[in-house]
């Protein structure tokens, strides 16, 4: 059986890694350079780096907490305090390690974007800049909207109620030391998260900041250019701090348009009336991680059972 994953996120990775230990070769494809998807690290000049999308890893399900385990055996994550007591799992050396684990021995297609998806009589052509193959099945992994746009004339129900909040995020560097808490939560009305990345473990000690903006925020200044988001969110965070701009040694900014998942679909995964496409992600159950990773593996067991 030919099977192609649309997307390197977690429920992309998590579906391949099922549908690989089961004995099948799925291959993935994924239109961006790094594997995680918002599990992202940034790196940057002088050895900086910034988990610049989800924060941290939380888990509530069994076999998630299980999965999470072996990655902390393996040394691809750690614990983190977030200062104030309590600990939070992250991927180490960076947020993309916890991806990587996954990833491990899959067939994978960077920076190969699929554009369109196409029944034939004899399976499902996918195409990017050429043609790409025909599958027998298809899993499209990618935010809802993307997702109703690629794929979603041939599922069994629209995506139009699935709602997403943006996130605007900030990733700074100083020349001094700060002395504020590792993490503050809302700090501000405008602020909704300030993480101090470079102590997370793992990481050099390159005084790395990372800052998203709350929700509002986001909504109103989304459509600025990310030179002008990075300015307008620099001030936010130096005036919360009492810093100045000598203070800044780096500082870019990074625009997440699907960041939370606000209203999921409230199931596992949609597929098309025959079942060989399916589509899932976070956006199925909810904004977390292990959400992400409980759609992709269900699609997988769907699969081994119709196989």
């Amino acid at each position: 059986m030919r099977i192609a994953i649309i997307g390197s996120g977690m429920a992309g990775l998590s579906c391949a890694a099922r549908l690989s230990q089961a004995g099948l070769a799925p291959s993935v494809f994924d239109k961006g350079r790094g594997l995680g998807g918002r599990m992202a690290t940034r790196r940057a000049d002088a050895g900086r780096q910034f988990d610049h999308g989800a924060q941290v890893i939380t888990g509530e399900d069994a076999a998630f907490r299980r999965l999470l385990d072996d990655a902390k055996t393996r040394g691809f994550v750690r614990e983190w305090d977030i200062g104030d007591g309590t600990v939070k799992a992250v991927g180490t050396p960076g947020m993309t390690a916890f991806a990587k684990y996954l990833a491990q021995g899959l067939d994978l297609h960077q920076q190969t974007e699929i554009t369109s998806v196409t029944l034939t009589d004899v399976g499902w052509d996918l195409t990017a800049d050429q043609p790409v193959g025909t599958y027998d099945r298809v899993i499209c992994t990618a935010p809802a909207p993307q997702t109703s746009t690629l794929a979603g004339h041939a599922l069994t129900q629209p995506l139009d109620h699935v709602s997403y909040a943006p996130s605007l995020t900030l990733m700074v560097a100083l020349n001094r030391p700060l002395d504020a808490p590792i993490t503050q939560s809302n700090p501000t009305d405008a602020l909704a998260w300030i993480a101090h990345d470079s102590a997370k473990p793992g990481r050099a000690a390159q005084n790395c900041w990372v800052v998203q903006a709350s929700s509002d925020w986001s909504v109103s200044h989304l459509e600025l250019g990310k030179d002008e988001i990075a300015t307008l969110m620099l001030d936010l965070f130096l005036g919360h701090h009492g810093l100045d701009a000598t203070d800044v040694a780096y500082a870019t900014a990074h625009r997440w348009r699907y960041a939370l998942v606000t209203n999921p679909l409230r199931q596992s995964f949609v597929t098309s009336p025959d079942g060989t496409l399916y589509a899932g992600g976070d956006w199925c159950l909810g904004p977390r991680i292990e959400h992400a990773w409980q759609s992709g593996t269900a699609i997988a067991e769907d699969i081994l059972r119709s196989a």
